[in-house]
Order: C-alpha cells, then structure tokens, then sequence
C-alpha cells in the first residue's frame, strides 16, 4: 500500500468529510442535542456524536487492510487487532453514552478490558529513564493499563471547546510521523498514524469553530486509546520513545491531570461534568476581550474558541514537537526533556486557576 499511501490518506479524508454529514443527519432525525447550560462552553443547540464518523471511516479501513494480501507484518497486524478489538469496545461503550448516559462505573470496567487487551497484543516497552538504566518489569505493564484509562478518559474530558480535541489528534499524529520521518522509519509505521489524522481531519471541517456537530464519547475516547496504542506500538518496534508521545500530548495531560487533582482535593465529583480546565478558563476570557470590542455573543464564542486553539496549536509547534523529538534521539534524557516541557504548561494552568470557578 506505500506507493498508494496518499490515496488511502486522500479518502479517508474525503469519506469522512461525507460521513461526518451523515451523522450529523442522523443526530438531528434522533434528537442528539447538546443544549446549553450553565457550565456549557456553546451558545447554540448543537448536534452530538459526530466522531462516530470518522471512527467507522477508520476502523473500516483497517479492516480492509487486515483482509487485504499485502503483508503488513507481525506488528502491523497485532496493531490493526488492537484498535478493532479494544478500540471498538471504547467506541461501542462510547456510542451507547452518547445515545444514553452510562455509568461511570460500566464505562471504567470497558476501559480498563480494552487496555488489558492492548498490553497482551503489544506489551508494554521498558522506559529508559537515564542513560543506561532502565525501567522493565511486570509493573510497566500495569502503569501501562492505567495510563491508556487514564489517556482515554483525559481525551474525552478535554473535548470542552470547539475544534480542541480534533485538531489536537491530527497535530500529535502528523507531529509522531514526523519524529518517526526524520529518524527514517519505514512507511510501515507512519501509515496508521496518517490514516488516522486524515479521517480526523475530514471531521474537523464540520467541527471548527462554530461547530456544526460535536465529537461525543465515541470519538473522543477512540482517538485517546489509539493514540495510547500509537504509543506503545511504536516505542516497541520504531526509535520513537515513550517520552516523546508524553511530550506531544503535553497541553491535555497536564491540563485535565491539573485540573482533576485540583477537584479531588476540593472534595469535588470529580467525573462529574465540569467547566473547570484551563483551556475553558482561556476561551471565556477571550471572549470576554472581543464581546468588548463589540462583537456579538455568538461571533466572540466562535473567535475566542479558534484564539484558543490556534495558540495551543503554536504551542504544539514551537515548544513540544521540538523536544518531542529531543526525546527520540536522546530517549536516556527523555524524563528530563519531559519535565522540561510540562514546567510551563504547569505555570500557565495553575495562573489561568484550572480546576476553580
């Protein structure tokens, strides 16, 4: 498929541009509104579950290359078996939520199963996290578990604003590829990843600031667990580092893991819905700025919601993909570089006061 690489990227694109718009039919026929509230971050009823779209777009397409002749490999094929089957227990539990709510609890149980599933495909690569010394053991594979729930869940929590959590996903995956090029990695590797960025991206046209349809559960948690499984696949087989993809999803750990132990500590529900992250705190008061200037309520949400975006996009670029790929070819610094780039995303939520009214 390496040579026709920029068709499968060009229609996946395409088929969920299309589909995107279906769903976003099918939410209007079924009533899945999301209507605004008190801690809403939208003006406007808005369609729901648009993710769905480009899920199915993606996950087809990893079906047709499990069943296609061409030999991806023990690898790719442990790969494409772990986002179908754990990747479409996330997105089944996510759908169901996005139709009707689903217990915490149900939903914990159906990520920790997909995690457990993505450690016995792939297992869970050592850490270097000096030089020469390095971190291995049956306990990896728990922080690992952990860390996909974790991943999955922060994903979906982050998904508060317009656009946020798409352009996000095609950021750290075109942002991964490109680690993955510079250290000429073959195709085989980046191939995922594109497929994955270019489905998203069809989804984001519908889904930019003003939004015509929401991401919902089933999106959000997909492209948390696949990036977990991005993660661990390539660290195990590719020279792309752990840290690296710590580093590339610096801007949502650090924001929903400050955000969630700021409400832990205050005694408050912490999987209770919220308005609380930084990033939430950011786009009120953008809007604040240009409701000033004399824009119209709905204008000053749309452009405070790009303002935020766009920044946490310049972000991405000129701060982390940097030490993202410090942390490949110097992986034995990887925990040094990863501290160094959370250090001011830090500093910037706790003054932004992430997790407080």
């Amino acid at each position: 498929m390496g040579p026709q690489l920029h068709w499968v990227v060009l229609l996946g694109f395409l088929f969920s541009l299309v589909m995107t718009g279906a769903a976003r039919a099918y939410a209007l026929r079924r009533g899945l509104i999301d209507r605004p509230n008190l801690r809403s971050s939208h003006l406007v009823e808005t369609p729901r579950g648009g993710g769905i779209a480009f899920v199915l777009v993606y996950l087809g397409a990893l079906a047709w290359l499990m069943l296609a002749p061409a030999d991806t490999g023990d690898h790719g094929d442990r790969l494409h078996l772990t986002l179908l089957s754990g990747g479409g227990l996330v997105v089944a539990i996510g759908f169901i939520d996005d139709h009707r709510n689903v217990t915490p609890w149900l939903r914990f149980v159906i990520h920790l199963i997909a995690a457990v599933i993505a450690l016995i495909l792939l297992e869970a690569p050592g850490i270097e996290i000096w030089p020469g010394l390095v971190a291995a053991g049956w306990w990896i594979n728990i922080v690992a578990v952990v860390g996909l729930v974790w991943l999955l869940n922060l994903y979906n929590f982050m998904d508060g604003i317009d656009g946020i959590a798409s352009l996000q996903g095609v950021t750290v995956l075109t942002g991964a590829v490109l680690i993955l090029a510079l250290n000429r990695t073959g195709l085989e590797a980046t191939e995922p990843l594109l497929m994955l960025a270019a489905c998203i991206a069809g989804f984001m046209l519908w889904n930019w600031p003003p939004a015509k349809i929401f991401m919902g559960d089933a999106g959000s948690g997909f492209i948390g667990y696949a990036l977990g499984v991005f993660a661990l696949h390539t660290a195990s087989a590719y020279p792309i580092s752990l840290w690296s993809w710590m580093i590339l999803l610096g801007l949502f750990v650090v924001d929903a893991s400050w955000t969630l132990g700021v409400r832990i500590v205050k005694g408050e529900k912490w999987y209770q819905p919220h308005a609380k992250h930084a990033y939430q705190h950011l786009a009120r008061r953008r809007q604040s700025i240009y409701l000033d200037r004399g824009e119209t309520l709905e204008r000053s949400r749309s452009l405070a919601h790009r303002w935020v975006i766009l920044q946490g996009l310049a972000v991405n670029l000129l701060w982390l993909l940097p030490l993202a790929w410090l942390a490949a070819v110097l992986p034995g610094y990887g925990l040094l570089l990863t501290l160094l780039a959370y250090l001011p995303l830090m500093v910037l939520v706790r003054a932004v006061g992430a997790g407080c009214d």
